[in-house]
């Protein structure tokens, strides 16, 4: 067995790990308001992002080129294939590891963020400064800022306004009739444009942008017409007070959920086999590659090991995005889905680096701070900001770490 070989096999180990952890924390933490709000279990949670996530990966992530680098060095600047394979199977293992250290200490990271910091690390060790794309690293690092505010901003919004027109009205069943529809059809709408522009099956229809939109807005209008014709049986008896209105909500929620899931399976599955994907390619040619093919087989072990991650540790972060910021009922936790997930439709379109655990955690923060202060624990807050800070520096410095023991060692 040569050293191409001898990498391979072990960067399988190391990808399967990184989608353990994918599960394990990126995903949970998405699935977290739902769980928090109690419109579904943490087993139904396991069920649904754990199936969906699978199905995500294997079929609508099945024409995913992985970006091998993510814009963070030039590969075509670092001249031996070798040098490459060993830094990407560092960085794999580096960022898997503090992704893994994070979820044991029940704290949401960005596994992107992981990611990119670990080939950042072993980017400035083989090619120098000047093979990292320094403006890229800007990006990231306002990403910190953007995401969650954003987030925030929205969800603050969008609870404030359940909360005006509907929860503090005396008529509450009557008003929850009129803008029960217009929530499903703007879920719908919003649902119908993430996968146009999010999903690798989505962007194979290579619609036009007033064409996504159409169809987006014509879907999103028969859901909107059709809650309308079915709005007695949307809300729930009168006599259950406001009882009536959280269990719409959390209908509305458990759609929410799944689709999160399924689309996480098919974007996110490229970010731990992405790079083993590159690294396949460089032990059967020997050339270097910004970006790779990921084959199906690849895909459907990540999609096992997110699976099997949200499965055994999902439960760890789950709970401290769900339930021990600020309290979640269903009205706040569709406000925290539907913040979050316009926050990184919008600023990624826009071209802005967002991460959906910022934006998740953001969205908490903001239909918290709609309560009031005192309604979110801002101790919890700080050591999941401290781990988002300390998430690139600290994978960077382990990815140096293992990348220079393994050249030592091999090459």
């Amino acid at each position: 067995m040569d050293i191409y070989d001898l990498f391979f096999y072990m960067s399988l180990f190391a990808g399967f790990m990184m989608a353990f952890n994918l599960g394990a924390n990126d995903v949970a933490n998405s699935m977290a308001s739902a769980v928090g709000a109690k419109a579904i279990t943490i087993r139904q949670a396991v069920f649904i992002a754990g199936t969906l996530n699978f199905a995500g990966a294997v079929f609508l992530g099945s024409h995913v080129t992985a970006t091998v680098s993510k814009g963070i060095i030039n590969p075509a600047a670092i001249a031996d294939p070798k040098i490459i394979m060993v830094g990407m199977f560092s960085a794999l293992l580096a960022a898997g590891v503090w992704v893994l250290i994070s979820t044991l200490t029940a704290l949401p990271v960005s596994s992107t963020h992981s990611i990119v910091g670990a080939i950042l690390g072993f980017g400035l060790v083989a090619g120098g400064p000047d093979v990292v794309n320094w403006l890229k690293m800007v990006g990231i690092v306002m990403s910190w800022i953007i995401s969650p505010f954003f987030a925030a901003t929205i969800a603050f919004a969008i609870f404030t306004h359940i909360r005006k027109t509907i929860l503090f009205k005396k008529d509450f069943i009557h008003q929850a009739k009129k803008w029960a529809p217009i929530w499903m059809g703007l879920t719908v709408l919003l649902i119908s444009l993430s996968f146009l522009y999010k999903t690798p099956v989505g962007k194979g229809l290579e619609l036009p942008f007033f064409g996504s939109l159409a169809l987006a807005f014509a879907i999103a209008g028969a859901v909107w017409f059709a809650g309308r014709l079915a709005v007695n049986k949307l809300v729930g008896d009168p006599e259950e007070g406001a009882e009536a209105v959280e269990s719409t909500f959390r209908k509305l929620q458990v759609g929410t959920s799944c689709y999160v899931a399924l689309s996480q399976g098919a974007n996110d599955v490229a970010n731990a086999i992405g790079p083993v994907a590159a690294i396949y390619l460089i032990s059967k040619e020997h050339v270097l590659l910004a970006k790779a093919d990921v084959p199906i087989s690849l895909l459907v072990m990540g999609g096992l090991g997110i699976a099997i991650g949200i499965s055994l540790l999902g439960h760890k972060v789950m709970s401290t995005v769900g339930e021990k910021i600020t309290v979640l009922t269903n009205t706040r936790g569709f406000a925290v889905d539907f913040g979050a997930a316009t926050t990184v439709l919008t600023a990624s379109n826009m071209g802005l680096p967002v991460s959906s655990t910022h934006a998740a955690v953001g969205a908490v923060v903001g239909v918290g701070l709609a309560r009031g202060f005192s309604a979110v624990n801002f101790k919890i807050l700080g050591r999941i900001v401290l781990y988002w800070v300390l998430t690139v520096p600290i994978a960077a410095f382990t990815s140096i770490t293992i990348f220079s023991l393994l050249k030592w060692a091999f090459i």
